[in-house]
């Protein structure tokens, strides 16, 4: 077994598989293997849910014992080929492209794929982590890397007065289900940066996901210095030189990384802005490869980045000063890459020219990404927004930012009720494949069925509530009494809702206690009372979060409050996957337009879950009143007022509808108005807002395209991306030539007719794009014609006439001339945003 693991104890021979499945985290989401492992340890499974720590943990005397259980070792048998069917099955990527070659590499600060490997914060690891286990269902050809945390997030705890505590409890790799990844000669694989004056030696781990591998870079190393050690130490932890640094690892050491191993993939995928130096390594390698330029490198593997943006509003990207960029070597790495430090901070500029301009690795990311998305149809507007200083003269609607809505790894976060209750409607392999088909059989559930395993969730998370708030009070030190009382809090039967986020003040977390005496009568009402969880963790230096957190514990310690409603320290993905189970609706309370997409709602759907949500993130494209309830008007408001004004309609939603529409039954006990609801948002959401949804959108909009423009023009040792970068070259010396004149319209019945000079200086004609624009009608999309070449003007040089027809009832003055750069092979604005308008 040390040829698996060199810290794995030595394990009977007939129950050795015991750790190749323990070291397979596919565990995370296919339960089959719970009981046996419950078996094996309870105490352990029921605090961990680690079946890796349970082998180091369990005593010999006990793996003997069940070497010798012949029910056991067929219970292994049995998983054993379970996990052979799954990785030999047919998959929905191999049916659809039985010819692809494509490989992509997914980068991420963080990871949120189990307790037992805590390397995330919140959202964006989480959504990472479901990422890669929809890859593994669809047998999409993805790796990934990211960073093995020494201590990773932080675990909270709440003091005597309700004041958060910040812990940082040491992650042992010995108990995380890795293993060390070995080099040709049968080494623990090391692999070397060059920093200033030092030589950073990053250890490489690998996590089994599926069929997806997550490899994991660690610079605790003994050969590194103290201070190189604690690289990896915190996530999010330290300043922004630790942050800068730990950039540096994710984006230039995970493409050595990947290199190390042979790997060559074809698309890049950023999630978010922290891996940007990716793609400056890759065209540095490219260059190195090829014998080519950096420019012509950019050229050629721009086509395979994608970069997914997840922040609402620009303050909050990563921006470094030049000093520190200066300090970590970026002359240096400026003059391998062939450029000067101008050019290559310009890279990271809002404006290149700009010397006093941080570096910003946002724009840097869409600099050298040939796509870009945001993560909801409402966060592709507000990206479109926030990126339109790269594309100075474009149209906000034509800022080459689109979307791709988020969606959630169903079979992680439904409950077992849940499970039988879809599977006994949609089959067992429903999330492998097209999810648009789970609808229809949904709708035939009846009423009964889906208030019965309704109210089994219901109650299995009161139980869990319990359980943990009583765990809570022990730490705390609380007697034997007040330990007792925890399990009178909470009704199986009555209305429960959720919240549950990070605590800081976009997100509005108290906008619920706005009016605390009106919440302490919804709660405690004799005939239809009102219970509600609360869960959340504030960033270490966010002071007001912490007061949010305070207010909520002390208005959890009022008499009449006490028994209706609990706020459950140190929210992590147990709890959240107990909550969006066990919850009768999800409340979210986000100012519009900053939540970027939010996940957490979509894991009750699956749930029979409804939601209760400002019209921001997804929930603005999921909306519909026959699924849920929405706040606010859909639009953005500034004025200091209007939290009153949404806390207002958010007490006026649970009292005169959500309230009385739960406790609404018939003679036999069911809230037929509800059930219709659940039965609603279950078939209409719960599959458009799954993963395998949002996986199959990046394959065909994202991931495919780039692969093949990144093939060709990385063929032939770059042939194709040196003439792009020549065009590049030519339409930008030249560009100051372009001007257009003589714009004329004449009306035809149907439309006009449109004739224009142009003149192009010393740029080909076959060098741009002379075209028409008319800006989008409300629901519409942009108009825009491309203008024919029809003669050259008499007597000029590289002056032409076009012309052009559009069938119209729009005026005349909706439509205005200009000229791009084109190229057929060239994604623009997003390669060069050049542009030339027709201002006569």
């Amino acid at each position: 077994m040390s040829s698996i693991h060199p810290f794995l104890r030595h394990l009977p021979k007939d129950i050795a598989r015991l750790a190749e499945l323990s070291l397979d985290l596919g565990w995370t989401w296919n339960h089959a293997a719970d009981i046996l492992w419950k078996e094996m340890a309870p105490a352990v499974w029921a605090r961990t849910r680690n079946p890796w720590l349970i082998l180091q943990s369990i005593s010999q005397k006990r793996l003997e014992q069940l070497a010798g259980d012949e029910k056991f070792l067929i219970q292994i048998e049995h998983l054993m080929q379970a996990q052979r069917d799954y990785s030999s099955a047919s998959t929905w990527f191999g049916s659809m492209h039985p010819d692809s070659e494509t490989l992509v590499a997914y980068f991420s600060m963080e990871y949120g794929l189990a307790e037992a490997l805590p390397l995330y914060s919140g959202g964006l690891g989480v959504l990472a982590g479901d990422h890669l286990k929809t890859a593994s269902d669809l047998g999409v050809p993805l790796v990934a890397v990211g960073l093995l945390y020494q201590e990773g997030y932080f675990r909270q705890m709440l003091d005597a007065r309700g004041r958060q505590l910040e812990i940082y409890p040491y992650n042992m790799p010995a108990s995380m289900p890795i293993t060390p990844v070995r080099d040709a000669d049968g080494g623990w694989l090391g692999v070397p940066i060059e920093l200033p004056g030092r030589t950073l030696i990053l250890r490489a781990w690998q996590a089994q996901v599926g069929r997806v591998s997550l490899y994991l870079l660690d610079s605790n190393d003994p050969m590194n210095s103290p201070a190189d050690r604690g690289i990896t130490a915190k996530l999010y932890g330290g300043g922004v030189e630790m942050r800068l640094v730990q950039e540096i690892v994710l984006g230039i050491g995970g493409w050595l990384t990947l290199r190390a191993l042979g790997l060559r993939p074809d698309v890049c995928h950023l999630n978010e802005g922290h891996a940007a130096l990716v793609t400056l390594e890759r065209a540095r390698q490219f260059m190195q490869d090829n014998r080519v330029d950096f420019r012509e490198a950019l050229w050629a593997t721009r086509a395979g980045n994608i970069f997914t943006t997840h922040t609402p509003v620009a303050a909050a990207f990563d921006t470094f000063p030049l000093a520190l960029l200066a300090e970590y070597g970026a002359t240096h790495y400026a003059a391998q890459l062939d450029l000067s430090p101008h050019e290559l901070l310009a890279l990271g500029r809002r404006h290149a020219d700009s010397d006093g301009e941080s570096f910003n690795m946002a724009y840097l990311a869409a600099r050298a990404c040939g796509t870009i998305n945001g993560v909801s149809q409402l966060h592709g507007v507000v990206s479109r927004r926030i990126f339109q200083g790269l594309y100075p003269d474009w149209p906000q609607c034509e800022v080459p930012v689109g979307h791709i809505t988020n969606g959630v790894h169903v079979s992680s976060w439904d409950s077992p009720w849940a499970d039988k209750i879809w599977t006994g409607t949609c089959g067992k392999d429903r999330w492998l494949g097209m999810p648009e088909k789970l609808s229809c059989a949904i709708r035939e559930l009846s009423d009964e069925a889906l208030w019965t395993f309704r109210g089994e969730e219901r109650s299995d998370l009161v139980h869990y509530a319990r359980q943990r708030l009583a765990r809570q009070l022990g730490q705390r030190g609380a007697d034997a009494e007040t330990i007792a009382q925890a399990g009178n809090i909470l009704d199986q039967n009555v209305l429960t809702l959720g919240f549950a986020r990070r605590f800081t003040e976009y997100k509005r977390p108290n906008l619920l206690l706005r009016d605390a005496e009106r919440l302490a009568r919804l709660l405690a009402d004799q005939s239809h009372p009102v219970q509600l969880i609360i869960a959340g963790k504030a960033h270490p230096q966010d002071e007001t979060g912490k007061r949010f957190i305070q207010a909520w514990t002390e208005f959890e310690c009022r008499p009449e409050v006490r028994a209706h409603m609990v706020f459950l320290e140190d929210y992590d993905m147990n709890l959240a996957q107990e909550m969006v189970q066990g919850v009768d609706v999800w409340i979210n309370t986000p100012r519009r337009p900053w939540e970027a997409s939010g996940t957490s709602g979509m894991k009750v759907l699956v749930n029979g879950g409804l939601n209760l949500s400002e019209l921001d993130g997804w929930w603005a494209e999921a909306y519909a009143p026959e699924v849920g309830w929405a706040l606010g008007d859909g639009m953005e408001h500034a004025e200091p007022g209007w939290d009153d004004v949404e806390a207002e309609q958010l007490y006026r939603l649970l009292e005169q509808e959500i309230v009385p529409m739960f406790y609404r039954r018939d003679a036999q006990g069911i809230p037929r108005e509800w059930t219709a609801r659940m039965r609603a948002s279950m078939s209409q959401l719960a599959p458009q807002f799954s993963s395998n949804r949002m996986l199959q959108d990046y394959v065909r909009d994202a991931y495919l395209p780039a692969a093949a423009a990144y093939r060709r023009r990385s063929a032939g040792g770059g042939s194709s991306a040196k003439e792009l970068a020549a065009w590049e070259s030519t339409v930008r010396r030249h560009w100051h030539e372009v001007h257009l004149s003589n714009k004329e319209a004449q009306q035809r019945p149907d439309g006009w007719f449109f004739t224009l000079h142009a003149y192009l200086g010393d740029i080909p004609r076959e060098f741009v794009q002379v075209q028409m624009y008319a800006d989008p009608l409300e629901g519409g999309a942009v108009e825009v014609q491309v203008m024919e070449c029809q003669a050259d003007i008499a007597g000029a040089t590289h002056g032409y006439v076009y012309q052009c027809f559009i069938a119209t009832a729009r005026p005349v003055t909706d439509f205005t001339p200009r000229v791009i750069a084109w190229h057929q092979e060239a994604r623009i604005p997003v390669e060069v945003n050049l542009i030339h308008w027709f201002s006569g």
